[in-house]
């Protein structure tokens, strides 16, 4: 075929990568970047029109030309039973050990996440797709370090979820025509490809989380994929199922238009809050001090900015009979009693914050905190899959509540700053390593978390703001800070990885220009 003679595979061997990179699945590949690639980078490029327009007038709105969609009557189509409960959900990488355990966890939906708890190692995209294979098919193993892993047959599996990358984001292993791979369609054409018609005949589905869209037109691109998808593979229309990630503020303002442009595969969105915070940084970072947030660890959901980010999203999703579904618990337990203790008691909290909410389930990073969240949404579900009839018509959010940064509470302190470099550098190294998901001071962090920490430094910087002790943030003092960190994590961290990550990050952090994603210079400095 045509299509085929036009893709070259560049990235080397890979264990059992034939299996995946077919003829017939790099032609299917090939056909997903001519109809759609040149359509991506267009959407990419309004991004930054949009952003710019956003500068110059230092705010955001409800679309005037899709009115008529946000009071018209319409809604999504109605769940696969594999999705109609979905109390708790757990998130990591595609890496086999934590593709057993999470299918293991008691959760009832598994996000396998190719995009920020990955790495794009080439390793990591096409090994991924084998572990998926294999735990489809009901094959997986592992043995490790005299543990043997495998599938549990007492219990039922988590619903697999499949995060593929931004569309940001490119893959350099695979070219077609010439020009690199859109990561998203490599990543999500090859686990279709391989897997729909095996999940059908499971009684699952093909089921997917879109991150960091910031239009529904990127949400009109994704469903026009899921439609040529299904086609030509002779996949019934409507099979595939997406839930979108409200993680950055411009979609925060299209939440019905993004709905209603996949609403034929739509099952819901999710409350992706740190990836949120980020994205109003970047996006107001230059727009002045009522744009500056304090430490990160400051900013609660109950800030009244992001207060009526999930409020909206709730009343959103139940008006269009979508999902809610909650935010992240990133905790990992301790060997530490006392500081088990602290950190469960914020979980649960969070947790039956968002099951009060309305939402219909909730995240968490690992599989000690399935319990806790599923007990919280027990107390308010009981045997009810989901709360679709609790659709919040009470809730009136405005722009000027969702752009309401200034109300938030703390202030940017000299430990902050310090947090912020230490725990960037360490996921940065994590990441240069090809572990995206990183145990850091017993959370589970991935890559919003140094996006955070080294977007607002940059903002901070550019404001000149003061820190609690009476200290202004300049370039000079965050390299004086960067050079203390290194110095502490010298010896705990492999030198090959330190240097490039602190280097990194002075580059992301205190660059005049910003970067958009830090994931981008990153992945020019890997294999």
């Amino acid at each position: 075929m045509s299509e085929v003679s036009e893709v070259s595979v560049l990235g080397g061997p890979v264990e059992r990568g034939a299996e995946i990179l077919t003829p017939e699945a790099l032609e299917f590949l090939a056909g997903l970047h001519d109809n759609f690639a040149a359509r991506r980078d267009a959407l990419l490029e309004a991004r930054g029109k949009r952003r710019e327009e956003a500068k110059r007038t230092g705010r955001l709105d409800f679309l005037p030309e899709t009115k008529e969609v946000r009071e018209s009557e319409w809604q999504v189509a109605g769940a696969p039973a594999a999705l109609r409960d979905r109390r708790v959900e757990i998130t990591g990488p595609t890496d086999r050990k934590m593709t057993i355990n999470a299918l293991n966890s008691g959760a009832k939906v598994w996000l396998a996440d190719f995009e920020d708890a990955n790495t794009p190692h080439w390793r990591n995209v096409v090994g991924g797709q084998v572990n998926l294979s294999d735990a489809i098919r009901g094959t997986i193993e592992l043995d490790s370090g005299g543990k043997h892993y495998a599938l549990r047959d007492d219990i039922e599996l988590a619903t697999i979820v499949v995060r593929p990358r931004g569309w940001h984001l490119d893959e350099r292993n695979i070219t077609f025509g010439g020009r690199k791979g859109v990561g998203a369609l490599v990543d999500f054409g090859l686990y279709f490809f391989h897997n729909a018609q095996a999940l059908l005949d499971s009684g699952k589905g093909p089921y997917f989380y879109l991150p960091k869209m910031e239009s529904h037109l990127e949400a009109r691109l994704w469903n026009d994929v899921f439609t040529y998808a299904e086609r030509r593979l002779g996949i019934e229309h409507g099979t595939i199922r997406a839930t979108v990630l409200i993680e950055t503020i411009p979609a925060a303002f299209e939440m019905e238009e993004i709905l209603y442009e996949l609403r034929e595969h739509a099952s819901g969105l999710n409350a992706g809050r740190w990836d949120y915070l980020f994205s109003i940084i970047k996006y107001f970072r230059d727009a002045g001090e009522k744009f500056v947030l304090p430490d990160r660890n400051s900013v609660t959901m109950t800030a009244p900015f992001m207060r009526a980010y999930t409020e909206l999203l709730v009343r959103t999703c139940h008006k269009r009979g979508a999902f809610a579904v909650g935010g992240m618990a990133a905790f990992i337990p301790s060997k530490d009693p006392e500081v088990n203790e602290k950190a469960f008691a914020k979980v649960r909290d969070d947790k039956a914050r968002e099951a009060g909410d309305g939402f219909d389930g909730s995240w968490v990073a690992h599989p000690g905190m399935v319990g806790i969240c599923r007990e919280e949404f027990d107390k308010v579900l009981g045997d009810k899959p989901n709360q679709l009839d609790r659709t919040r018509d009470e809730v009136r959010v405005t722009a000027d509540q969702l752009l309401d940064v200034a109300a938030t509470e703390g202030a940017a302190t000299e430990a902050g700053l310090r947090a912020a470099v230490d725990v960037g550098v360490r996921y940065i190294a994590s990441w240069l390593g090809g572990n995206g998901a990183a145990a850091i001071h017993n959370l589970m962090e991935d890559a919003a978390t140094a996006e955070i920490s080294r977007s607002q430094i940059w903002q901070w910087v550019q404001n000149g703001t003061q820190l609690d002790n009476g200290e202004k943030v300049t370039r000079e003092l965050v390299r004086t800070v960067l050079d203390e960190v290194r110095k502490e994590l010298d010896g705990q961290i492999p030198g090959e990885l330190l240097a490039p990550a602190v280097e990194l990050f002075e580059e992301v952090a205190l660059a005049e220009q910003f970067v958009d994603f830090l994931t981008l210079p990153a992945y020019e400095r890997i294999s």
